[in-house]
């Protein structure tokens, strides 16, 4: 059993990209994923309904067409990607900023639907109770319903981070498989089922890749239960 342990250094570069592109999507998207799940949770304004469905249309949509439509916008010369290329700086095209873009974008429907239900589970007389006494819409925010739909907001996030992790078809449309910038572990194990001689290897990144997604999935049914006797509980 001692090839499961035999990563070569590709292999290991492969799964180092996964985690940093997975980490950086989850943190980039958490602050819009907030905000947006609070407009959905509590917000009254025309057009909640189509942002809703714009929200949750990566989930239903083939994963190529979200990559085309990000190289669209987001590429060298995209509606967007020039402005950030040229005045910014930032490339996302064939680079592992627009692989971290990809999967951001493909994990963000869980991210706040997740904040969204603790949102929702929220005893509303709470907050106007410290309304009444005098408490501005920050204050509460910050030392009422943050705390409250904390454990949401961590079990979004990690399964944002999973997502990210096992996004293959946005990430090889919008920014293709280039060993050491792009080719996260999805992309790795595809190239490797497709060359003679690298079953063992594809075999390797699949049980890591199971392996951290289980971790993910185990943490982030722990924390809603949390948060649903949290909220029971009050």
């Amino acid at each position: 059993m001692s090839w499961v342990l035999a990563f070569s250094p590709e292999e290991l570069t492969a799964i180092r990209l996964s985690l940093r592109v997975a980490f950086w999507a989850m943190l980039g998207s958490l602050p819009v994923g907030i905000a947006v799940a609070l407009l959905l949770s509590r917000g009254q304004f025309w057009g909640k309904s189509l942002l809703n469905v714009i929200v949750h249309l990566p989930l239903v949509i083939p994963p190529v067409v979200t990559g085309y439509i990000l190289l669209l916008l987001f590429g060298r010369r995209g509606l967007i990607g020039e402005f950030f290329a040229d005045r910014l700086g930032i490339v996302f095209a064939f680079r592992w900023t627009g692989a971290a873009l990809a999967c951001a974008v493909m994990g963000f429907p869980l991210l706040v639907r997740s904040i969204r239900l603790s949102l929702d589970a929220i005893d509303r007389r709470l907050e106007d109770a410290a309304g009444t006494l005098g408490a501005n819409a920050m204050w509460i925010f910050v030392t009422i319903t943050l705390p409250l739909i904390l454990p949401g907001i961590l079990a979004g996030m990690i399964l944002s981070f999973a997502r990210a992790l096992g996004e293959f078809g946005a990430t090889i449309t919008f920014v293709s498989n280039i060993p050491g910038e792009t080719q996260t572990l999805p992309t790795a194990i595809y190239m490797l089922i497709q060359v003679p001689g690298g079953d063992l290897a594809a075999l390797r990144l699949t049980l890591v890749s199971i392996a951290i997604s289980m971790l993910a999935l185990f943490a982030s049914e722990a924390l809603i239960e949390r948060a649903t006797r949290r909220v029971q509980g009050l």
